[in-house]
Order: structure tokens, then C-alpha cells, then sequence
């Protein structure tokens, strides 16, 4: 069975840094493209960052280019997202997904989901 697993959420202060992990089993990692999305209260699920099977090509929200940084590593089926400059406005639950054929990046796109992680950060 495909899982994804995260794990880095925490309280932070604003102005704080964080890294989350997400690490995947039941599939072969390096045939998969990764991405971060989040969630925040009383919000729809929104796209964070994505990476590609190779690692070669990122993207990111315009909400966190510039603090973000998405990242894999092969040899431990792991992607992360370290977020740095946290803000009262990136609080959120955050999720790891995967698509089995990469169209966009939408909620839609995805086909499997970690259960997340929550970040919260205060001012």
C-alpha cells in the first residue's frame, strides 16, 4: 500500500525557520514527482511547492517563493520543504502528495496523500 508520511510541524515564532519531511513507501520514489500543499483554517487546500522525478525543476507558490525551498532525497524516499521567514499567515495543516501522471498541480491532480502536518506559527 502507497504511504506518505510527514512529520517537522510545530509551534514557531514568526520570523522562524522549520523543515517538514514526508516519507514515502509502497512506491518507487524516483518515478514520482512530490509536492507540499496546505491547508489553513477555515480555507480550501491550496499548492505550496512541487518538485520533479529527477529533482531538476521546482516551482512555487508566489505566497512563498523566496522562503520556501522544496528538496528529495533518493536514498531516503523523503521530500522536504524547509520554510524559512515563517509568518502568521502560513499556519496550516501541511500535506505531501503525489500524482501518477503529472497534468497540474491542483487538489484534483493528486492521487496519494499524507495525512499532515500542522504548522503553526505566532506573531
Amino acid at each position: 500500500q502507497i504511504q506518505l508520511v510527514e512529520s517537522g510541524g510545530g509551534l514557531v515564532q514568526a520570523g522562524g525557520s522549520l523543515r517538514l519531511s514526508c516519507v514515502a513507501s509502497g512506491l518507487t520514489f524516483s518515478r514520482y514527482a512530490m509536492g507540499w500543499f496546505r491547508q489553513a483554517p477555515g480555507k480550501e487546500r491550496a499548492f505550496v511547492a512541487r518538485i520533479s522525478w529527477s529533482g531538476s525543476s521546482t516551482l512555487y507558490a508566489d505566497s512563498v517563493k523566496g522562503r520556501f525551498t522544496i528538496s528529495r532525497d533518493g536514498a531516503k524516499n523523503t521530500v522536504y520543504l524547509q520554510m524559512n521567514s515563517l509568518k502568521p499567515e502560513d499556519t496550516a495543516v501541511y500535506y505531501c502528495a503525489a500524482p501518477e501522471s503529472v497534468s497540474g498541480w491542483r487538489v484534483s491532480d493528486m492521487d496519494y496523500w499524507g495525512k499532515g502536518t500542522l504548522v503553526t506559527v505566532s506573531s
